[in-house]
């Protein structure tokens, strides 16, 4: 098969998916690699030509991957993930609306532009966390323990765009990373960004039945093949507080062949993408 990868300057050198790239090739496929963003794109040679199979994105949050990804889709070529899956995912805010919507177990959620309204938000909501709607990698996350500290954040967190705010859920300072490829899942555990005291950890875990589940509707829910959520085992049982379009996949054994092989999978025979009812009349979705 033939492959075009969109790989951005911030994973030039990155392990995933450089890596996938080259056990694809390894494979006998052809891979070619576009760099949006840093080199010329010919639209019409590279999205128009038909040359490619499928299409696979690798980009930052924000980066102009996505709108490339989303051309190839529109004139009926196959991407990884389905296009129409990645960026509803990268708007956090948007994210917590289907997800509450579709019954995922999320945080109660509130967005702004400036960190000084969520000073609104009754106390009893607090903690709150803090950050990007379309943030990533952990990019500017901040736990707010009052009120009067939101002033803070104003400064530091100057140039985001929207944010968003939702309720600190009391854990053991461990984050479960929950990676699915192509419908096999794995877990990790590691530190929290948000506990940078802790001793750090990162380590494969079992993934128990209730996670399992919970990580496998996040790929129905979003129409997602490749995706990383993560998960939070608050007091009521499993909480999802970030989902991303193809993750890192650190610590996955074998994770460059099982990557590859569901990229290989996917381009075959495309990915389900799911039907999304609408809210009933008179009702609406709580955050």
């Amino acid at each position: 098969m033939r492959f075009c990868f969109l790989v951005e300057e911030h994973y030039r050198n990155d392990g995933m998916p450089l890596d996938v790239v080259r056990q694809l090739s390894d494979w006998g496929h052809r891979v070619d690699v576009l760099r949006p963003g840093s080199s010329l794109v010919d639209l019409a040679d590279e999205v128009r030509s038909g040359r490619h199979d499928a299409w696979v994105l690798k980009t930052v949050s924000g980066g102009p991957g996505l709108g490339l990804l989303e051309s190839a889709a529109a004139v009926g070529l196959t991407t990884v993930n389905d296009a129409r899956a990645i960026r509803p995912v990268r708007d956090k805010a948007q994210a917590a609306v289907i997800a509450a919507h579709r019954g995922l177990p999320v945080p109660r959620t509130w967005a702004a532009a400036d960190p000084a309204e969520f000073a609104a938000i009754p106390d009893g909501y607090y903690p709150l966390v803090v950050k990007p709607a379309d943030g990533s990698s952990g990019r500017a996350v901040h736990l707010v323990e009052r009120p009067d500290q939101l002033a803070q954040l104003t400064a530091l967190m100057a140039g985001e765009g929207l944010l968003i705010a939702q309720p600190y859920v009391p854990n053991a300072g461990l984050d479960l990373k929950v990676y699915s490829a192509g419908g096999e899942l794995f877990a990790t555990e590691r530190t929290s960004p948000l506990h940078p005291h802790h001793p750090h950890r990162e380590r494969p875990v079992t993934l128990g039945a209730e996670v399992a589940a919970v990580a496998a509707q996040v790929g129905e829910v979003f129409g997602l093949d490749l995706y990383g959520v993560d998960i939070l085992l608050g007091p009521d049982g499993p909480v999802v507080v970030d989902v991303n379009d193809f993750p890192s996949f650190r610590q996955v054994p074998q994770a460059v062949a099982k990557v590859a092989g569901a990229v290989l999978r996917l381009a075959r025979t495309g990915s389900s993408w799911p039907t999304v009812p609408s809210v009933p009349a008179g009702r609406a979705a709580v955050l």
